[in-house]
């Protein structure tokens, strides 16, 4: 399959560039950016210099004919953009026949209302809601492979979804919120300059105080109510969330453990039990890494991913493995 990334310039979409580059049934057909972006018409490789030799790409303006050349040269389009202008690209490259793999959150959501309140815009293409699939690799194989729209899962969602949906299905959980402390490196704030992030600024913080946008998403998929508070970090890459569970009463440690199984043939999912995830064990690597405690009714799960791979654009090229009927890991295992 032909393959052009949209927003190339971005952390995710140099990392899915360079993972389609390496694939063995892709072919990496074009990397754009918007007419305005100072990167247009520089190498990928510029940017990224550890991709020297391999992602020499030119980084072309997303110019009317840009369109024109998406319609005759790819069969997938994948959106590393904002989400408002995710919103507005899907639909035209749908239009086109392509199948659309967004890694922004524009189309994650149910309504538009949950737009308004948490992204602070109107969604201009409400209907799409409905039809897109959310990209949770293990847990939406089916609705991934036939759909034409793909909402790939946002980063905290999937470290947290993946740590919490074996209980809920299991039946384990109380009635009681799931608290989610999480802690994300600075390239999950994006490749944009900013005063927040700049590296002499950045300290151990939390933001989004009961309304960041991946609240409603854990939520929405889960189907519990959580109290999520993110974290920037001083570190790169990585995702670590500590997760506080309340039990229903009787649940036993072996009631968790044989829950946590229906994960445990997934080759992108390493179970740890009793041992502790880390960021450095999953830095640079595909999996998600999920550990747990437990005292009584009281249970502690520990899920970390790479924000940029699991949590992007790793994530990213495992829907559209199952896109093709590929192996999850295919270009994946052993890509860095």
């Amino acid at each position: 399959m032909n393959v052009v990334i949209i927003g190339a310039s971005g952390y995710s979409g140099a990392e899915l560039a360079s993972l389609v580059a390496n694939h063995p049934n892709l072919t990496l057909t074009g990397c754009y950016v918007s007419e305005g972006s100072l990167d247009k018409n520089k190498l990928l490789s510029d940017l990224y210099p550890e991709h020297l030799g391999l992602l020499d790409n030119p980084l072309l303006p997303l110019s009317a004919s840009a369109f024109d050349d998406i319609q005759s040269d790819a069969d997938y389009v994948c959106l590393c953009t904002d989400h408002k202008v995710s919103v507005d690209l899907a639909p035209q490259f749908l239009a086109m026949g392509k199948k659309v793999f967004d890694l922004s959150g524009g189309y994650r959501l149910a309504s538009n209302d949950d737009y308004v309140t948490y992204y602070g815009f109107e969604h201009q293409h409400p209907a799409l809601l409905n039809e897109a699939a959310y990209g949770l690799a293990e847990w939406n194989h089916d609705a991934i492979a036939n759909a034409k729209l793909i909402a790939v899962a946002g980063c905290y969602p999937t470290a947290a979804l993946n740590a919490l949906k074996p209980l809920k299905q299991a039946g384990l959980l109380s009635e009681q919120s799931i608290i989610i402390n999480a802690v994300s490196g600075v390239t999950g704030a994006g490749r944009k300059a900013s005063v927040g992030t700049h590296f002499c600024e950045v300290s151990l913080a939390p933001y989004g105080l009961f309304n960041h946008r991946h609240g409603p998403e854990i939520e929405q998929h889960l189907g519990h109510k959580v109290l999520f508070t993110p974290h920037l970090g001083n570190f790169p890459r990585g995702i670590l969330e500590t997760i506080y569970v309340q039990l229903k009463p009787g649940v036993t440690k072996e009631d968790v453990a044989s829950a946590y199984q229906v994960l445990a043939n997934e080759p992108l999912i390493r179970l740890l039990g009793d041992k502790i995830p880390s960021i450095k064990g999953v830095a640079k690597q595909p999996f998600v890494d999920i550990g747990w405690q437990q005292q009584g009714t009281q249970l502690i799960v520990i899920s970390a991913i790479d924000n940029l791979l699991k949590g992007a654009a790793g994530q990213a090229l495992q829907c559209i493995n199952i896109s093709m009927n590929l192996e999850h890991t295919t270009g994946l295992k052993g890509a860095f």
